[in-house]
C-alpha cells in the first residue's frame, strides 16, 4: 500500500471540497492568465489533475489555451479550435492526468456569458468551469472566482457565493 503525505493532508483538511489545488499552482496559473491576457483580453487554461474515488479532483498542473491553439486569444475572447483537443488528450495521457476543470478570465465580474453557457470547453456533465474576474489582475481571492458545474444540454449549476469556499480549496501541497 502506497501512502502520500500530500494526499492524506488533502483528505484531512479539504475532505468535502470538490476541487483542490496548491497555492503554488494557483499563483502560477493566475500569473499565466494575466500575462497572456495582458490586462486587455480574455485568456484561459485547462486544469489538469487527478480525480479521487469520492468524486473530488486535485489540480496538479495546467495548460494555457494558447499553448495548444496559438490563435485562441486573437479575437479578444477565447475561441478554442476543436482541432487542438487531440493535443490536449495526448498531453494528459503522457502526464497521466485528466482535465478536471477549465478556467478563463473576464474583464469585469465572474459571471457566465451566454457564449460560456452555450459552448462549454468540455461538454460532459459534471465538468467544472471557473471564471476569474478582472483578467486575473491582482488581487484575486478564490471567493471572487465564478464556479460552475456543467449539467449537460447547455445547462449549468452555479456554485453560490457562500458555497465557494467549500467548493474550491487552495492548500500548501
Amino acid at each position: 500500500m502506497s501512502c502520500s503525505i500530500a494526499a492524506t493532508t488533502r483528505r484531512l483538511f479539504a475532505p468535502r471540497h470538490e476541487l483542490s489545488c496548491s497555492w503554488w499552482v494557483w499563483l502560477r496559473l493566475l500569473r499565466g492568465l494575466r500575462e497572456r491576457g495582458r490586462g486587455v483580453h480574455e485568456s484561459g487554461a485547462f486544469l489538469l489533475g487527478k480525480r479521487e474515488a469520492r468524486g473530488s479532483a486535485h489540480v496538479h498542473d495546467f495548460v494555457l489555451y494558447d499553448d495548444l491553439d496559438a490563435n485562441s486569444l486573437s479575437t479578444g475572447i477565447v475561441r478554442f479550435d476543436g482541432r487542438y483537443y487531440g493535443e490536449l488528450w495526448r498531453l494528459c495521457g503522457s502526464r497521466g492526468l485528466d482535465v478536471v476543470a477549465d478556467v478563463h478570465t473576464h474583464p469585469g465580474g465572474e459571471w457566465q456569458s451566454g457564449s460560456d453557457r452555450d459552448h462549454p470547453m468540455i461538454a460532459q456533465a459534471g465538468h467544472i468551469a471557473l471564471i476569474v474576474p478582472r483578467f486575473a489582475c491582482a488581487p484575486v481571492s478564490p471567493r471572487d472566482v465564478g464556479m460552475y458545474r456543467y449539467l449537460g444540454n447547455r445547462t449549468w449549476h452555479t456554485i453560490p457565493n457562500e458555497a465557494r469556499s467549500s467548493f474550491l480549496f487552495l492548500g500548501p501541497w
